[in-house]
């Protein structure tokens, strides 16, 4: 069972199909080893174990990942009957009356929820460490931070518990964890994933679902599960020329491949780490037959950039925290939030909404600033998926809110602009630092360009094997 477990998702299905493990053995292998490491890693926040084996009798068994574990995590992604906390203790009580569509697909499909994972809390940072659930440790440095705020579904999924788990990317948070933790990690196009039916967008756009994996094959596979688009959509994202399962193996062409080392904006000050890590895979994709070379959009260095960001962010916690009181009953109070939000959550309820719109039309045209470079003849951008290298527990500190908000803007400068473009990126786990833990690399395409990323995406895959040193 232990080899078994190794496997990714689709390795986990056709093991079933085949006949070499039932689903109910491969549920209660999961089960066993969430129970013998989550002890350390406070991955698994809620456990479900007792309905995930009930459910089983009633998966068909034409499902393709019929009997694969999965775990949700805790913000989003949600599931029928189960709680929902996003981290805090102001949702507590909260029951979820339907399945989100994408969960929905999910059981459909087979996958097996065994629970719901750690997140800092309501999302809004790039480290896993709430104080309504505590931290959660990364299985490569107990000492280490696995990221955020998909932190619990990269540190259960890089520890072997799962072979691949949801999660969402608002500023970095599918990259960040992707890349502290050693993993595959898309976020996929604006409006490639449904947010219904009890939601439209998530940060005005910014935020979209996705996964946390360990092979390029199971992020194409999950991707193509639970993509569409639905009536009431607010976007809609290009249209895929096919399954992106089909694109693994595919060959990308020559393609043009811009890459920065050193952050164009001049307040971001340079991690030789990271640099390193972005420098290699250059190196790597001209060895596969790619024309490589610094450059980037020059909109990358707009120092306006983060206030406007920060401002959209802070707008929609906000909202969200106005929400929460009207489903609990009573306003929620500023002293229930942990000090990084409330202190969003005031900075948010002082913008007008005059302001909050023009911060949204500034977005827009960044938007079509940093598209011009991919319209001027480059398929795609090299960009670390985080600015800095891997870091301690501890690192963004829950009081010293000036030094959180520092090092919070220099970690996520490469991936926040990419969010708010609504354009795709991937992180792959190509480094190592001398800590001894992953450092990722990310690549940007166009909109809707996904099955780019997941043809050279598996490319790599296939010239530099990733390793998972983690799962035991």
């Amino acid at each position: 069972m232990d080899d078994v477990l190794r496997m990714d998702a689709v390795g986990q299905a056709r093991a079933v199909r085949d006949g070499q493990v039932s689903p109910r053995e491969l549920v209660e292998a999961a089960i066993a080893w969430i129970e013998a490491r989550d002890g350390e890693l406070n991955a698994v926040v809620h456990r479900r174990f007792e309905r995930a084996l009930a459910e089983l009798a009633g998966i068909p068994e034409e499902a393709p990942f019929r009997g694969v574990p999965i775990l949700l995590k805790d913000l989003g992604w949600r599931q029928a009957g189960e709680p929902y906390s996003g981290g805090s203790h102001v949702l507590d009580g909260l029951r979820v009356e339907r399945d989100g569509y994408g969960v929905a697909r999910l059981r459909a499909a087979g996958f097996v929820v065994l629970g719901r994972t750690n997140t800092p809390e309501l999302g809004s940072t790039i480290t896993t460490e709430p104080v309504a659930f505590g931290p959660t440790r990364n299985p490569y440095g107990p000492g280490y931070s696995p990221g955020g705020s998909s932190g619990g579904s990269a540190a259960a999924v890089a520890a072997g518990m799962v072979a691949v788990a949801t999660a969402s990317d608002g500023g970095g948070s599918i990259r960040i964890p992707a890349s502290l933790c050693g993993l595959v990690g898309l976020k996929p196009t604006r409006g490639r994933i449904s947010f219904g039916p009890d939601g439209g967008e998530g940060w005005s756009g910014f935020s979209c679902p996705g996964f946390v994996t360990r092979s390029v094959r199971d992020t194409a596979a999950a991707l193509d599960l639970v993509s569409g688009f639905r009536p009431g959509d607010p976007y809609d994202a290009p249209a895929l020329p096919g399954p992106l399962a089909g694109e693994v193996g595919a060959d990308p062409g020559r393609l043009r491949v811009g890459f920065v080392t050193r952050h164009p904006r001049g307040d971001v000050p340079e991690d030789p780490e990271v640099s390193e890590a972005v420098t290699r895979a250059a190196g790597l994709l001209e060895a596969l037959g790619h024309d490589v070379g610094p450059s980037w959009p020059e909109a990358l260095g707009d120092a306006g950039f983060p206030l406007r960001f920060g401002a959209v962010v802070a707008d929609n916690l906000a909202a969200e925290i106005e929400n929460i009181g009207s489903w609990r009953g009573r306003p929620v109070e500023l002293t229930e939030l942990e000090p990084r939000n409330a202190e969003l959550v005031r900075a948010g309820r002082a913008h007008s909404a005059a302001q909050h719109i023009l911060a949204v039309q500034w977005i827009d045209a960044f938007r079509r600033r940093m598209a011009a470079w991919w319209e001027s003849g480059y398929d795609l951008l090299l960009a670390p998926s985080l600015g800095v290298a891997p870091f301690e527990l501890g690192w963004i500190p829950p009081h010293d809110l000036s030094v959180a908000s520092g090092r919070t803007a220099r970690a996520v400068a490469y991936t926040s602009p990419v969010n708010a473009t609504g354009q795709p990126a991937i992180s792959l786990p190509l480094h190592v630092s001398r800590s001894g833990l992953p450092v990722g690399v990310q690549l940007v395409a166009a909109a809707g360009r996904e099955d780019l990323l997941v043809r050279v995406a598996a490319q790599v895959e296939a010239a530099r094997p990733f390793t998972h040193a983690a799962l035991g």
